[in-house]
């Protein structure tokens, strides 16, 4: 039996307990050199995966930023397209609504925005189509207020994008935009 043991501790005066380092460097070793393995390669794998995320996919690079031609938007109409893989609403809107919207007493309402800050012109409106309570996409001209009707829960946006009633918490987002000129918006 002896012949299997290791030299360590064929001594009977030591103990165990003296003779483990010697008998564990082994399974330490193979425990930290795993254990480093690993780290190295979770660090690798995490430095990937930022870089890639940081790197936008060619179709999103395309549509980091779009034109819309204002033109084929009739007054009191609104056109969707598709910004960085979302809708964006823009709506061309009336007298009576501008009007109106301006008219809003800004204290009663959850998300406190005058029409001054929503808009660039009063008679486009540019605004994220996602509701800001669970992100579905809202219905364009419906609702009781005349702008945007969310069904999944009901909440009610009026033609600025403010939110007037339903759970909605905040207003429809205003994207970064600019105009080109008197017939073009620059979104993004």
């Amino acid at each position: 039996m002896s012949y299997h043991r290791r030299e360590s501790t064929l001594d009977t005066k030591k103990s165990a307990r003296d003779t483990e380092d010697e008998r564990r460097s082994l399974a330490h070793s193979i425990y930290y050199g795993a254990g480093g393995m690993m780290a190295l390669w979770a660090a690798k794998e995490s430095i990937q995966v930022s870089v890639i995320f940081k790197g936008m996919a060619a179709d999103q690079v395309a549509l980091a930023s779009i034109e819309v031609d204002l033109n084929e938007i009739p007054e009191g109409q609104t056109k969707t397209y598709e910004w960085r893989g979302k809708p964006i609403f823009v709506k061309h809107r009336t007298k009576n609504e501008i009007a109106r919207e301006k008219a809003v007493n800004v204290s009663e309402l959850r998300h406190a925005e005058h029409d001054d800050q929503r808009v660039k012109k009063d008679e486009w409106l540019v605004v994220l189509g996602v509701c800001s309570h669970l992100g579905c996409v809202p219905t364009v001209n419906a609702g009781d207020y005349g702008g945007y009707f969310c069904p999944c829960h009901g909440s009610h946006f009026d033609s600025s994008g403010r939110i007037r009633r339903g759970p909605a918490p905040l207003n429809l987002e205003v994207p970064p935009y600019t105009f080109k000129d008197d017939h073009t918006v620059v979104i993004g």
